[in-house]
């Protein structure tokens, strides 16, 4: 039913990944191998010798509680209305459980929350889902549909402050190149001045590094704006089926007024869709709800090229050793305090 070894060489997993409409990078063999300080475990699901379904699982250990918690990042690659084959990969899940003494699976899957048949479905294998527990991915994404559609008429669909900041942009003669690994330094102080600015932790520089190694060329760009010659934004995008992430990025403070994010935006909008892509998303809008929210700003700057809010469905999760979980909740409740009085 699964296997844990092979797969990255499997050919026929790979298109399959990359057809599925529910394919996700998180999902991929790639990005299992950027999670260094966590263990795979990849299922299979077939149906007459065809791949039907698949699960990336991560796992890590918790030693002070001689336990695993198994993860599945954006959940399962597979059709969410097929019941036999989501409960062919509930059953993978609890053999990997077994198999790891795991305490606990949680997912995400990259389902709408207004799809109550799926949600019923997922109560019927046993699967818990809400509460307090906060998703691990973003609740809140903002997508733009680019299928079968021009330049032009996407450059028209934006609104047209963002349309005429783009063009500032280019008339200002922003440059916006193609990043190597050798890049990634740049990438790196860039988004160390957006992250001390907006207050967000940063993973060090290997993890951006591994990214673009694990992803490879196919998968992964980088993007370097620069204004008179000096880099001043950049962000890392990742490709995967039919969609088109943007996964990091930032600017500095200097030559703002020149608009290079709007630009920036609009080059790997270009290059998803180049890549035939469906979907750009451009992650997370936590703060779309509140004026008065920190992260508000990147709700309305991203709302400039008039895509669509998706709200997924809340995180399933299956607890296999209630009292090791009960005993983890408290461990991550007073670590998430200690943290928030650090800050």
């Amino acid at each position: 039913m699964f296997t844990n070894k092979e797969y990255c060489e499997d050919e026929e997993l790979y298109e399959f990944l990359q057809s599925n409409h529910k394919s996700h990078y998180l999902q991929s063999s790639e990005w299992a191998q950027v999670k260094i300080n966590w263990k795979h475990e990849r299922i299979i699901i077939r149906n007459d010798g065809k791949i039907v379904g698949t699960m990336s699982v991560l796992l890590k250990k918790v030693p002070i509680l001689h336990s695993y918690m198994m993860y599945a990042p954006r959940g399962f690659v597979c059709n969410p209305d097929d019941k036999e084959t989501l409960k062919k990969l509930t059953e993978g899940v609890k053999q990997i459980a077994k198999k790891y003494n795991a305490f606990i699976f949680r997912m995400d899957p990259d389902i709408s929350d207004d799809d109550y048949s799926f949600k019923e479905t997922m109560k019927a294998l046993g699967y818990k889902s809400g509460g307090s527990r906060k998703t691990i991915q973003p609740k809140f994404v903002y997508r733009l549909d680019i299928k079968g559609k021009t330049e032009e008429e996407l450059l028209k669909s934006f609104k047209s402050k963002t349309r005429y900041n783009i063009n500032l942009a280019m008339r200002k003669n922003v440059k916006i190149k193609c990043g190597t690994k050798k890049d990634i330094a740049v990438f790196y102080k860039i988004l160390s001045c957006t992250a001390k600015r907006d207050h967000f932790c940063l993973r060090n520089i290997a993890y951006y590094e591994r990214i673009l190694d694990s992803m490879g060329e196919e998968h992964a760009k980088l993007f370097i704006v620069e204004c008179e010659n000096e880099p001043v934004a950049a962000a890392m995008a990742v490709f995967y089926g039919n969609k088109a992430w943007y996964l990091y990025g930032g600017s500095t403070d200097k030559y703002r007024n020149y608009m290079p994010t709007y630009l920036l935006q609009w080059e790997m909008i270009k290059w998803a869709r180049s890549k035939q892509c469906d979907i750009y998303d451009f992650g997370g809008i936590s703060g779309y709800q509140n004026e008065n929210h920190p992260m508000y700003g990147v709700y309305r700057f991203k709302s400039g090229f008039k895509g669509d809010i998706i709200s997924f469905t809340d995180e399933f999760y299956m607890v296999f050793k209630p009292w090791t979980n009960a005993v983890w909740n408290i461990i991550f409740k007073c670590y998430s305090r200690l943290l928030e009085i650090k800050k």
